[in-house]
């Protein structure tokens, strides 16, 4: 058992008989009455999101989890399919469980959320980060790097994301996949 102080990014709890992840927390002292924790939680098995309010000291049902890591295979009609790399066994998860589907290509290593005691996938993490080359964008212009004006681009995975205007196509550059934005040229 966990109490509202142990609230954090991250923590998986049980609530509603469902399993839910803490996206975002804040603890609230108002002046007047008692504190409460205003928390962000998505639900991990259908990756809806959820506000909740949770009383100063109430006791919250914690979840054992592990991560895995597991390499992404491909997608189809079932979902997108990750293997394990030590057992080689396969899993399907749904678009709504990955938290960057966009991002994905072949090979790449992710991290699994599982459920320790069910055994069970819960929902899946792209690293932060991730090296890209651009297929598509509008011709550059050199030396223009003085302001922050952005083009749309088009990443190998299929995804469109905003550039300075000095990309070119056929660059590698890095992606913050928690928001989608251009980060830097790859080293």
């Amino acid at each position: 058992m966990a109490s509202t102080s142990d609230i954090k990014n991250g923590l998986c709890i049980t609530h509603n008989h469902a399993p839910y992840q803490i996206i975002e927390f804040l603890h609230v002292k108002p002046g007047k009455g008692a504190a409460f924790v205003r928390t962000k939680m998505r639900n991990l098995n259908d990756g809806r999101v959820l506000e909740h309010t949770f009383p100063s000291g109430a006791k919250l049902d914690d979840i054992r989890i592990e991560y895995r890591t597991y390499q992404f295979l491909y997608n189809d009609a079932d979902g997108y399919h990750f293997m394990n790399m030590e057992s080689y066994e396969q899993i399907p998860m749904g678009k709504e469980l990955i938290n960057a589907p966009g991002f994905l290509k072949d090979g790449m290593e992710c991290m699994v959320l599982f459920h320790a005691d069910e055994d069970r996938a819960l929902s899946v993490e792209v690293p932060q980060t991730v090296v890209m080359e651009v297929t598509y964008t509008e011709p550059g212009m050199k030396g223009n790097t003085a302001t922050n004006t952005l083009k749309p681009a088009t990443v190998e995975s299929g995804e469109e994301i905003r550039v300075p205007l000095f990309i070119e196509i056929g660059e590698k550059i890095v992606i913050n996949t928690a928001d989608g934005t251009y980060k830097e040229r790859a080293k």
